[in-house]
């Protein structure tokens, strides 16, 4: 593994304080952030347990966690047993979508919830009235928010793949 900066450190640092004020494991963050600026792209748990110096069983946690998300993605190298992991494409797009689906259950549980009121009461049905308009206002707004980056993200392969030509 290519001696990483202490630049690259404090990145690799600051990402796993970053993820555990989401509620993951510092050493998700940790192991997020080294193959964010990890070269190559691609890194052993062997590679990412020296650098990170953390045990085996912490990385497979925190890899395992990622993939689960789909943040990260888990490949092999022909002629080699052991497995690589490398930031998966697309992965905060995707993982968008996927939260977006969550989003029409939800108001539909909060209109549930809502039936189930009995009191007219406008501060009883506030949480839910809250939580349903919000949610609703996202329905309304993703596809929106997905087209344009689809948009953006087509214009900018084209400009990239005419750069490399």
């Amino acid at each position: 593994m290519p001696q990483v900066t202490e630049k690259k450190l404090a990145f690799i640092e600051e990402m796993g304080l970053a993820l555990e004020g989401f509620g993951l494991s510092r050493m998700a963050g940790r192991v997020l952030g080294a193959l964010l600026v990890a070269d190559p792209p691609e890194q052993s748990a062997e590679e990412l347990a020296e650098l990170l110096q953390a045990s085996r069983g912490s990385i497979s946690g925190s890899t395992r966690m990622l993939e689960t998300l789909g943040i990260i993605e888990r490949i092999s190298k022909p002629g080699e047993r052991r497995d690589y992991f490398r930031n998966k494409p697309n992965a905060w797009y995707e993982t968008a979508k996927k939260e977006f689906a969550a989003i029409s259950q939800f108001r539909q549980l909060t209109e549930k919830g809502i039936a189930l009121i009995d009191s007219n009461d406008p501060e009883v049905l506030r949480g839910l009235n809250d939580m349903r308009d919000f949610l609703i206002f996202w329905e309304r707004e993703f596809p929106k928010v997905f087209e344009r980056w689809e948009s953006e993200s087509k214009e900018r392969n084209t400009e990239l793949q005419a750069s490399v030509s």
